[in-house]
């Protein structure tokens, strides 16, 4: 019997597995939850791509623009079925403070350097496609990122503040915005802390006896109805200023070489937060949601989306976990939810952007500043204080860079500390005598002299792959054991850990070899991995140390010890 034929739904969502997986598996009969959830999310995430904008030093129209066709894009071309992909303040951070030595924020010379910032993004994410690079994420540690956030939510937040209170700080370090308020307090302008306040208290309010309200969005329809009612300019209130509607058109920004040529390191910054930040949030969605992300195939839709920015006359946009988290908590569970945001978004540009110029600064800045907040991992942080105290400094380390140093060097200063931190832990590898316990078969302990597995024998454990960096302290370790262990006669490595071996690592085995054989001391090996055999045999130890010391199993070679008679199977023969 043949199989029965597919539906028209299942055909639809069998087809669009393959054209774009993140909208289609979800349609048949989600389609009006779905519509509903992406409105939902525009109510949301208008006022905060807005206030994105103003972060990235961009005209405040361009938030929304963030939301149109880049949105579209990923939704077509990604791979993650719930990530949203619109601006973000990490991001928008690292362009503000990148090219304000460069150009003046708010101007059309700062937003075609943005544009071109997007573009030179979008175009190394592609090349990250092509060569399958999506593995790139997992070169910032979670520690590190929860430093890097951190640091720019209190960047993001100190640089906000002058616009709630009403004090102008024109420097883009934050130590300096801050010195600046400090010394001009007295330049508080109370009318605008007023309504800063207030939206303050109405957003947090909302999310937290509320949570579905859009309170964002209720701020800025009633501050803007009340700037148009009471006049809020005559009172000193600084307003956006008329917004020019409809959809942006798409053109290729052009600047001078040496121009590009300066926008590059800050285009690099920003691919590789999107690449970390996007792929940790579509992982930790996947596995909540039991979907296994394509990380890259998500690098073709975040290159897509960005190339659409930089067309749009807008900034980068990123996979952000806090608008993921919005999306989800709306109802959305597939990119059919972000083109109808799109959809939503696309029509306020249409119809409804003209009472954006009655609204507040203050209020774009108290929004901002909830989101800064939202960025501080005080969890996070708490955690590594208990669990790790080294990473605990390394995240701390990272936000400092970040506050102090700013965005771009702080994420350079993240990827080297991610890297020294994974070369320290190689370099410096737990390290232990194994004995035997008559309960678990084999007990593990700290490195001493003495401490024999049997009579004479000591079984040395080594953590991780033998190196250069790390073979110094591999030999003085077992040095140090046979010089201070009154009768050792063999000592035996258990090589369980280590998949492979340098040059420099086995000339130095070789030496140690050497020097043992004059103290008398038999070197062998245990838990040989096929891997190290290869590195053994090329390197030509194996026949130094002797076939008869080299051993697949910690057993095998206490029983060789045991007696002299025993002949251990060759690996050849094992395989």
């Amino acid at each position: 019997m043949g199989s029965s034929p597919l539906s028209l739904e299942e055909r639809l969502a069998s087809w669009g597995q393959k054209i774009s997986p993140g909208i289609f598996p979800l349609i048949p009969g989600k389609f009006f939850s779905e519509i509903l959830a992406g409105v939902s999310l525009a109510a949301m995430n208008i006022p905060q791509a807005m206030g994105y904008a103003r972060i990235a030093g961009t005209p405040v129209i361009t938030g929304l623009y963030t939301l149109l066709f880049p949105v579209i894009a990923f939704a077509l071309m990604g791979g993650a079925r719930s990530l949203f992909v619109a601006a973000d303040s990490a991001t928008a951070v690292i362009l503000s403070t990148g090219i304000s030595p460069m150009a003046h924020p708010g101007t059309a010379v700062f937003l075609t350097h943005a544009s071109v910032v997007a573009l030179i993004t979008g175009g190394l994410l592609l090349l990250a496609r092509v060569f399958r690079l999506g593995f790139l994420a997992d070169f910032l540690s979670r520690t590190v990122l929860i430093g890097f956030l951190t640091g720019v939510g209190f960047q993001v937040g100190i640089a906000v503040l002058g616009q709630m209170i009403g004090i102008p700080t024109p420097s883009s370090m934050p130590l300096e915005q801050l010195h600046t308020i400090f010394t001009h307090l007295q330049q508080l302008h109370a009318p605008t802390l007023g309504i800063s306040c207030v939206v303050l208290a109405l957003i947090l309010g909302t999310r937290r006896l509320a949570p579905k309200v859009p309170g964002a969005l209720i701020a800025v329809l009633g501050t803007i109805l009340g700037s148009y009612l009471l006049d809020f300019q005559h009172a000193g209130v600084r307003l956006i200023g008329p917004v020019e509607g409809g959809f942006p058109p798409l053109a290729l920004p052009l600047i001078s070489w040496s121009d590009m040529k300066a926008l590059l390191p800050i285009a690099g910054a920003c691919f590789v937060m999107i690449i970390t930040q996007s792929s940790a949030t579509a992982r930790a969605f996947g596995i909540k949601h039991h979907t296994i992300p394509d990380e890259n195939r998500d690098l073709l839709g975040l290159g897509v989306a960005n190339v659409m920015a930089g067309l749009s006359g807008t900034f980068v946009v990123n996979g952000s976990p806090t608008q993921t988290a919005m999306l989800e908590s709306c109802g959305g569970r597939s990119q059919l939810a972000n083109l109808a945001t799109a959809a939503t978004v696309g029509l306020v540009l249409i119809m409804l952007t003209a009472p954006l110029k009655f609204l507040p600064i203050c209020v774009l800045g108290a929004i901002v500043f909830i989101v800064a907040i939202g960025m501080i991992d005080y969890g996070g942080f708490r955690n590594l204080w208990t669990c790790s105290g080294k990473e605990f400094h390394v995240a701390l380390l990272t936000a400092l860079s970040v506050v102090c140093l700013g965005v771009e060097y702080g994420i350079c200063i993240a990827i080297v500390i991610s890297l020294l931190d994974h070369v320290r832990r190689g370099y410096q590898p737990r390290t232990a005598v194994v004995v035997r316990d008559p309960e678990i078969h084999w007990r593990m302990e700290k490195p001493e002299p003495g401490v024999f597995v049997e009579p004479g024998v000591i079984l040395y454990w080594f953590g991780t792959d033998l190196y250069y960096a790390n073979a110094p302290h591999f030999c003085q370790e077992i040095r140090h054991l046979v010089v201070h262990s009154p009768g050792v006669k063999v000592i035996i490595v258990d090589c369980g850990p280590i998949t492979s071996m340098d040059f420099t690592a086995g000339r130095a085995i070789l030496e140690l070899h050497s020097d043992l054989n004059e103290k008398g001391v038999t070197l062998a090996l245990a838990r040989v991995t096929v891997g190290l055999r290869k590195d053994l045999d090329r390197q030509c130890l194996t026949s130094v140390i002797g076939e008869r010391n080299i051993f697949i199993s910690r057993k095998q070679s206490l029983a060789a010890f045991r007696d002299p008679s025993y002949t251990p199977p060759s690996h050849k023969q094992l395989s």
